[in-house]
């Protein structure tokens, strides 16, 4: 009977244990939010990732709860346990602000297998004074989170403590500040929240400056075929980038 023989056919295709096998992917990348963020900030990065042919792992974090040792500790592991089913050979990282501290604050206790290229997004590397200013409003100190003093330049500053890289890492500063000054801080080039000058680092392999605000650079085109380019190469596409 050909249609019974055409439904057994279709079963059989449509069969799990049949099925062809995604292809194993090469690399998984680990997603890390920042500060007041969730996983939903890094969301359509995450899908652009996906779309490129990367493994990704998108974990959140409470970062109002717990200091930046403590976040990393909780952050990154989770991003390295969504990261194993994909056997994949090689851990990237994208991060956005305090998820960039939070990988180089892992990495002072512990060594991640496979590691290879980090992209960070406006980082604040050096610590930030805009941090500094807003832990310094006594009425707000009930409601800042330990890892806003941790952020900043003072005695507890996690970046100070945090020496070179030595890794392959890729910062974008973003310097679309529409703000004027960073509060408590002289004029300078910034992306409303990070001074250019506080995100880099010591060891850092690439570093390109592009017209994009803090709050929203992940999801800003530019910066996505960077990070792309950044993963794929092991720099930035400079010739991309035209100088008004």
């Amino acid at each position: 009977m050909p249609v019974f023989r055409l439904l057994i056919i279709t079963l059989l295709l449509a069969s799990p244990a049949l099925a062809k096998p995604p292809l194993k992917p090469d690399a998984c990348v680990i997603l890390l939010h920042g500060l007041w963020r969730t996983e939903l900030s890094m969301k359509w990065l995450q899908w652009e990732l996906e779309e490129a042919g990367f493994a990704t792992a998108n974990p959140t974090y409470p970062s109002l709860r717990y200091p930046i040792e403590e976040l990393a500790r909780r952050g990154v592991g989770q991003g390295l346990r969504e990261c194993a089913p994909h056997q994949a050979a090689e851990i990237h990282f994208v991060t956005h602000s305090l998820g960039g501290i939070l990988v180089r604050q892992y990495l002072t206790r512990a060594d991640i297998p496979g590691l290879s290229r980090v992209v960070m997004l406006g980082p604040p590397n050096q610590g930030s004074q805009a941090a500094d200013y807003v832990y310094s409003l006594e009425f707000l100190r009930p409601l800042t989170p330990d890892a806003i003093e941790q952020l900043g330049t003072g005695e507890r500053s996690v970046p100070h403590r945090l020496g070179p890289v030595d890794f392959e890492l890729g910062i974008i500063a973003g310097t679309a500040n529409r703000g004027g000054p960073l509060p408590g801080t002289p004029a300078q080039a910034s992306d409303g929240t990070v001074a250019v000058e506080e995100t880099v680092v010591p060891g850092m392999l690439d570093f390109i400056e592009l017209p994009v605000g803090h709050t929203f650079m992940m999801w800003s085109p530019a910066v996505r075929d960077q990070v792309l380019h950044f993963l794929r190469e092991g720099r930035f596409d400079h010739s991309a980038v035209t100088t008004p």
